[in-house]
């Protein structure tokens, strides 16, 4: 008789046994599943260029035709985004914005799932290595996916990151770089893994540092791991070298690409097609040097030089202008001001927005568990605390990374807007992590394990409530005039429909 097959038992109790034998896949998978739909379902719509995606296709453009450019930006998230095109090839032609440096009016049937490809992606696969963070932390499955639910959920991260911005790309590398940090600590007395960590650091941090400049707040993981593995010097060296190789390798194969792939040059752009750059520049472009890796140094010089050149022609931030999106830097934490990327009106039911507006839940929990940091550090060094921190070096490196973020921005003179705050919100959710660990009781109430773990449950679903209440302006969905005032109940964030007049607290109107 022939063998029979055996089927595999689908009975719930026992999908549920396996699931409980095989917990952290299980949770990766049901995170990856949450998040789709939150991050990536359509991503290509809308339909519209909104925001810096004008000026991100049209050097994406550059990149497929060979155009020379030069950006304030380096040059990796802007590959990703031409990459995308070039795999996706929704378009019969991309060379409408060579000729520009701000695209507009693009044609009928113009598509952007290619352009908007790798920044969606990015955002996705962040979440697995924020539940790895969570889970070095925490040690615990069920608290690692729910302190992964204020990045799954966050509306202000998730319309930022479907599209063809830089944003998702550094947050991606910076958490890959925090992971590694928090990898070398775990795993210092393994050498081999130790130095795969090493590498990973390295890496991570070359592919941030080329995708935007404010990834350069993380070099201050390096002193903080020096510091921790003080008695291990030939260690400290081990990671040293290793890091630096790791990071070399990176940071000059991106900017090389770039020099390699752009250039030809348009007339029709800046300074006929040059861009302020030097004569041997101008000269290695003429005789078709640009691959040469030992035109390396001369040509990222001159591009790391247009970066002041552009800066200095930024303004400065003006809430008196009517149209001023900018914000101050200390009004981030609590989401303000959120900016209207664009609206419409589909088929007269109300007004579709797509607007940078935060989950009021995720950001004032966050910044709530900042101050909160900010007390127990301080109070670790003034008060004899009735039982000392368990996770002091680690809240202190990372509220440290926090605040010094802000003394950096603080320090800029040209306008900056709500989503510069988006790495040091990913690493608030991480702060307020360690927070949740380090407290033990609320005064006489003791918080046992149970009793955080439903603290978390009802955290996680005023999170998704959060989400769902501001969704309409997340996937521009049509919301009446009334609804949408019903979301605005912090007059800061200056959160107006179209029809609504300016109330804004911080500006006298007319002055």
């Amino acid at each position: 008789m022939p063998e029979r097959v055996r089927l595999p038992d689908m009975r719930i109790s026992s999908i549920i046994n396996r699931c409980k034998e095989h917990p952290v896949p299980v949770a990766v998978v049901f995170l990856l599943i949450l998040s789709y739909f939150t991050y990536v379902h359509a991503y290509w719509q809308p339909n519209a260029l909104f925001w810096d995606e004008n000026y991100h296709i049209a050097s994406a453009q550059k990149y497929l035709n060979g155009t020379f450019f030069m950006e304030p930006h380096p040059p990796l998230g802007k590959l990703l985004i031409a990459a995308g095109e070039q795999l996706i090839d929704a378009n019969a032609s991309d060379d409408q914005f060579i000729g520009t440096d701000y695209a507009k009016d693009p044609p009928e049937g113009f598509s952007f799932a290619g352009y908007r490809l790798f920044p969606t992606l990015l955002a996705w696969l962040t979440v697995p290595f924020l539940f790895w963070i969570f889970l070095l932390l925490t040690r615990t499955v069920l608290w690692s996916v729910l302190f992964t639910f204020p990045y799954v959920f966050d509306n202000a991260l998730i319309v930022h990151s479907r599209s063809a911005m830089l944003d998702s790309t550094l947050v991606f590398c910076g958490v890959l770089t925090v992971l590694a940090f928090l990898l070398l600590r775990e795993w210092k007395d393994d050498p081999r893994k130790f130095s795969r960590a090493s590498v990973l650091f390295g890496a991570a941090f070359g592919l941030l540092l080329t995708t935007k400049a404010f990834g350069l707040l993380l070099i201050l993981l390096i002193p903080f791991l020096a510091w921790e593995l003080h008695a291990r010097p030939r260690q400290v060296l081990r990671f040293g070298w290793i890091a630096a190789i790791a990071f070399l390798v990176p940071f000059v194969t991106v900017w090389q690409i770039h020099f390699a792939i752009a250039d030809t040059v348009n007339p029709a752009l800046p300074d006929q097609g040059y861009y302020q750059a030097s004569p041997w520049y101008k000269e290695l472009i003429q005789r078709d040097k640009t691959s040469s890796i030992f035109a390396f140094p001369v040509m990222l010089r001159d591009s790391m030089n247009f970066v002041g050149h552009y800066q200095r022609g930024v303004p400065r931030l003006n809430l008196a202008k009517s149209d001023e999106n900018g914000s101050p830097w200390f009004l981030w934490p609590v989401g303000a001001r959120t900016i209207n990327y664009r609206w419409h009106t589909p088929d007269g039911r109300g007004y579709g927005y797509l607007y940078l507006q935060s989950n009021p839940v995720v950001w004032l929990v966050t910044f709530a568990g900042v101050l909160i940091a900010i007390a127990l550090l301080l109070a670790s060094v003034l008060l004899p605390l009735r039982e000392p921190l368990r996770h002091r070096t680690l809240l202190l490196t990372f509220t440290t990374l926090y605040v010094c973020f802000f003394i950096a921005v603080s320090r800029i003179d040209r306008v900056l807007y709500l989503y510069h705050y988006f790495l040091p919100l990913v690493l608030g959710f991480i702060i307020l992590a360690l927070v949740f660990l380090e407290l033990r009781h609320i005064g006489k109430w003791e918080l046992s394990e149970h009793r955080k773990t439903n603290v978390l449950l009802a955290l996680g679903v005023l999170i998704f409530l959060g989400f769902q209440f501001y969704r309409p302006l997340t996937y521009n969905e049509p919301i009446s005039d009334r609804a949408f005032e019903r979301r605005a109940f912090l007059r800061i964030w200056e959160l107006k429909c179209v029809r609504c007049a300016p109330d804004s607290p911080l500006v006298i109107q007319g002055t």
